[in-house]
């Protein structure tokens, strides 16, 4: 019986926290529905309540931002948004922070997140797996000695909080998987293990005097 209750565990948990999630996000995806008129919502119109409607007006809505944003009336009226919301105070600030930090993520010239590196962490002996972003810049570059890279190292088994951290390239270890096997590596604990798999090319970066290591 203790045999046949683990199996069921196996199969049913990873399908009820998949739904789980999936509820979730189409839930608040859902809300967008709120943002329209009263009178235009299903409830309203159909007498009832229809769940993911949101989920696809969403989407409708990022397309058709993206689609207007590309022609040139529409980055005219980015540049203006943007030009209005720098002069807010905080909110400014705020802005500014989260439109480098996405468009560093979501670019798909970008480098940010695109390798798995094994460093040291939180003491010498201790490895973990961190995530390449790029290199220290600013006025920060001016008081490192040395090649130093920055990485981003995720908290187990919620990668979405980790540490900032700058560190020598050279006690850093590339890995020979992706960001994704990763992920999947640490949200386990380690208990899926990624599958050996054949040496990947290295993503050029930026050329950085003193590189002893090739990573």
């Amino acid at each position: 019986m203790r045999k046949y209750f683990i199996t069921g565990l196996l199969v049913l948990v990873p399908l009820a926290i998949t739904l789980w999630v999936l509820n979730l996000i189409i839930g608040t995806m859902d809300q967008s529905l709120l943002l329209l008129p009263e009178q235009w919502r299903p409830k309203v119109l159909l007498g009832l309540d229809i769940p993911g409607l949101g989920t696809i007006l969403t989407l409708l809505v990022i397309f058709l931002t993206g689609l207007a944003t590309r022609n040139f009336i529409g980055r005219q009226i980015v540049q203006v948004w943007e030009a209005v919301l720098t002069r807010i105070p905080v909110v400014s600030s705020i802005y500014s922070s989260v439109k480098q930090v996405s468009d560093t993520l979501f670019s798909s010239s970008g480098n940010a997140f695109r390798k798995a590196l094994l460093v040291q962490y939180p003491r010498q002996g201790s490895w973990t797996i961190a995530f390449l972003t790029g290199v220290p810049g600013g006025d920060v570059k001016n008081h490192l000695v040395g090649d130093y890279v920055s990485v981003y190292v995720p908290t187990t088994p919620n990668p979405t909080s980790g540490f900032f951290l700058m560190i020598p390239r050279e006690d850093t270890v590339e890995l020979d998987m992706s960001v994704d096997e990763a992920l999947k590596y640490i949200v386990s604990m380690g208990v899926v293990a990624p599958e050996q798999a054949g040496k990947k090319p290295a993503i050029d970066l930026p050329p950085v005097a003193g590189n002893k290591s090739g990573v």
